[in-house]
């Protein structure tokens, strides 16, 4: 089955690129643009900056320790997206591989001798994501060989050793290698990476072991911590390796820490990762807007670590996580036009960035990039969006699930049913039955979704947060009507969060709006914000909303401090303008804020 994940046993099982297709809508629009021309963007700038050329040979080398990496990413989004300028970059990789199976152009003269930074491994994992997409959308070819001449080469140098990489990621490539290939030495390789960590494994460094989740045992920790992106590809792998072996202890403990993490180190976008100077979670409830820092590839690892537990446990709020963040924080990392990102994703913006057209040194957030120097984040965006349709709906023996809303042809046994929605804008969830066959087709039901209904069979029902469920058989024709509540809401922080204290924030359906102002006008940082019904406004497909809001008085006086509350006057009543979180950036530098002072 095409499918980037496809675990041997679990409560739900994935379906596929094989199976399920994307339609015209708010994902399958941005899956397209992504063959179109992000998969392109990314190749056209890493031939610029020549880390392609790294693999013929050229000199001197180019790019950061890891940028073998972003080819890797690249040959992976290219693979699930059946896109033809595979074959070609596929043979410049091979000719650098060296007869053992080697394969780095960094390090090539001196092999393993820094486990901390050097991301060999690292490089590794995601090569070998990139054979596994391949095997499953097309079988056997050059790229899989190499794969395979490389994966052999890790078990042989590290089965016995104690080593293991600084930056997780082969532990999950490693588990999936083995689920297509079957061989057992894949998956005993994973294992051991996974149980060596934290005893520790690695050297200390001024981070601290936490940093790389080196200081315990991944079964002993309380939750994710460190480095964001390191913490959740790290716990990907660990549940790929419980489910593959049966540890029950091992899944049950990243369990655990998921919902830790998703209680107290979560922002309102699903985005992780609070503090810019090492990329790393904060301590419990310590979200700050301004310094999130928000790595876009840690919001694709937390999609990939949640649809994981999903496939293991089918509960339904690892979906709800997961969708929080697709629409906030997957569909925000790249602009409009498919040729622009962000790398870290704040939920304030104070000083509109400088406009760049070139490479941006410093990843920081508040403007959309063509590239970066460290540019994991558009090849993560290109991999993830081509195999999307893979996390849309799964199967049990007796159905389908139905876990993302958007416009798709659904296909599983004898059963096949076409999805139509206008979802995120509107709440209506048509599925129509194309061909007949027995079994339940189960309709993800949001947890804001307190209000829904399910018609079907000429009855319409209360359709609780949770799954709402019906019975076939089915015959060609027949058809269900989810509709979902999409009224605008004010959302409050947890008092704990003392960055949110006196603000709040506004959401409709799954996505999160903010204020965004180009050239700060209105200047958001003098805005008070009423808490009264929004007003929607519906421009050209896109829900915009509106509340009300007042000025400040200007200045202070020259000391931001006093004796008594601020009781200065409030300005003009102005009308505040929100879009869509995902949305913003589009049009140019400008201010933002999510959480708005009330």
């Amino acid at each position: 089955m095409a499918n980037p994940v496809l675990p041997s046993s679990g409560v739900l099982s994935p379906l596929g690129l094989d199976t399920v297709r994307l339609l015209p809508g708010f994902w399958g629009d941005r899956v397209a643009l992504n063959r179109e021309i992000t998969i392109a963007h990314c190749q056209e700038w890493e031939e610029r900056e020549g880390w392609i050329g790294n693999f013929r040979g050229e000199r001197p080398r180019r790019g950061r320790e890891f940028s073998d990496s972003e080819i890797y990413k690249l040959l992976e989004a290219m693979a699930w997206a059946d896109h033809p300028g595979l074959p070609a970059l596929a043979e410049t990789v091979a000719q650098a591989q060296e007869g053992d199976g080697y394969l780095n152009t960094k390090w090539s003269g001196s092999r393993y001798t820094d486990f901390e930074w050097g991301h060999e491994l690292y490089c590794y994992g995601h090569l070998i994501q990139a054979g596994v997409a391949r095997l499953r959308m097309h079988g056997e070819d050059q790229l899989t060989k190499v794969v395979a001449r490389a994966a052999d080469h890790v078990c042989r140098r590290f089965m016995e050793d104690t080593q293991t990489c600084g930056h997780p990621v082969i532990e999950m490539a490693l588990v999936e290698l083995y689920r297509v290939t079957g061989t057992e030495r894949y998956l005993e390789m994973a294992r051991r990476f996974v149980e060596r960590r934290g005893l520790p494994a690695l050297a200390d460094i001024p981070f601290g072991r936490g940093y790389y989740q080196d200081d315990m045992p991944a079964r002993q920790a309380q939750v994710f911590r460190g480095h964001a992106v390191r913490a959740l590809y790290l716990a990907s792998g660990v549940v790929d390796v419980a489910v593959e072996t049966g540890d029950e202890e091992l899944l049950k403990a990243v369990e655990s820490q998921w919902e830790r993490t998703i209680a107290r180190r979560t922002h309102l976008t699903g985005g992780m990762g609070s503090r810019h100077i090492d990329e790393s979670y904060g301590d419990d409830y310590e979200l700050p807007p301004d310094r999130a820092y928000n790595e876009t590839c840690a919001s694709i690892a937390s999609i990939m670590l949640s649809h994981r537990l999903l496939l293991a446990t089918g509960d339904v709020r690892y979906a709800d996580v997961a969708e929080r963040t697709m629409y906030n924080m997957l569909a925000t990392g790249v602009a409009l036009d498919g040729r622009s990102f962000f790398y870290a994703n704040p939920l304030q913006v104070r000083v509109p960035a400088e406009p760049l057209e070139g490479v941006n040194h410093a990843a920081e957030g508040g403007l959309r990039s063509p590239w970066f120097d460290v540019s994991c984040c558009p090849n993560n965006i290109a991999r993830t969006l081509a195999s999307l349709p893979a996390y849309v709906a799964t199967s049990t023996a007796d159905g389908i699930q139905i876990h993302h809303h958007t416009p798709s042809e659904i296909r599983h046994g004898d059963l096949a049913v076409r999805v139509e929605t206008g979802y995120p804008w509107s709440g209506g969830v048509t599925v129509t039955v194309l061909e007949g066959g027995e079994g339940r087709i189960a309709l993800r039901v949001p947890a804001w979704a307190t209000d829904a209904t399910l018609a079907h069979g000429g009855t319409v029902r209360a359709a609780a947060p949770g799954y709402a469920v019906a019975h076939g058989p089915w015959r060609a024709g027949d058809e269900l009507r989810l509709e979902l509540p999409m009224a605008p809401r004010w959302t409050f922080p947890d008092r704990r969060i003392d960055a949110l204290r006196g603000s709040a924030a506004v959401e409709r359906g799954p996505l999160v709006y903010c204020a965004e102002s180009v050239a700060d006008e209105p200047p958001l940082g003098d805005l008070t914000a009423r808490v009264s019904p929004p007003v929607e406004h519906h421009t050209d497909g896109v829900v915009e909303l509106e509340v009300q809001a007042s000025l400040g008085a200007g200045e202070n006086g020259g000391w931001p401090y006093g004796s008594a509350q601020d009781g200065r006057p409030s300005g003009a009543d102005v009308g505040l303008r929100l879009v869509p979180y995902h949305r913003w950036g589009n049009r140019g530098p400008a201010t933002m804020r999510v959480w708005l002072p009330i």
